[in-house]
């Protein structure tokens, strides 16, 4: 099996068994999300404990990258800081748009979600990976409003 249906797997694995999936009742952050170009909505929850994220879960609709980011998300910033979070965030979207090359060190840091970075060469589509983490920072900074990828 090459690299790049590995790396289809992993997506078609988290869209199909999103993991963190459902609304997390005892959330202390939470933020929607909305991508009006592909349709996707979604909200995140998180619950933090003395900045420390100890629990993120998601639900909503969208697109298989969509989904797939999310449910990735989940897994990665469970357990992280609030800075962390912040600073993955940063990297992950400044790869994205292409802002930061991929090279062995950046595709370390971003672990899984290295498997989202062909998306780079379809501008529409990084709005889709990228919308639960704007949503996710939404919910960490307290903005009030909707997120919107627009």
């Amino acid at each position: 099996m090459d690299l790049r249906e590995l790396y289809q797997d992993l997506i078609v694995d988290h869209n199909k068994r999103p993991r963190n999936f459902g609304k997390l009742d005892d959330a202390t952050y939470f933020a929607e999300g909305f991508n009006p170009l592909c349709g996707d909505q979604l909200t995140v929850y998180l619950y933090v404990d003395a900045e420390r994220v100890t629990k993120v879960q998601f639900e909503g609709e969208g697109c298989a990258i969509s989904t797939a980011s999310a449910s990735m998300m989940t897994e990665i910033l469970t357990g992280k800081t609030i800075a962390e979070a912040d600073a993955l965030f940063e990297l992950f979207h400044q790869v994205l748009i292409g802002e930061k090359e991929l090279d062995d060190d950046t595709t370390s840091k971003l672990g899984k979600l290295a498997v989202l970075t062909g998306v780079r060469a379809y501008p529409s589509r990084v709005k889709c990976a990228t919308l639960a983490w704007h949503t996710c920072q939404g919910a960490l900074h307290k903005k009030q409003e909707a997120i919107s990828t627009e």
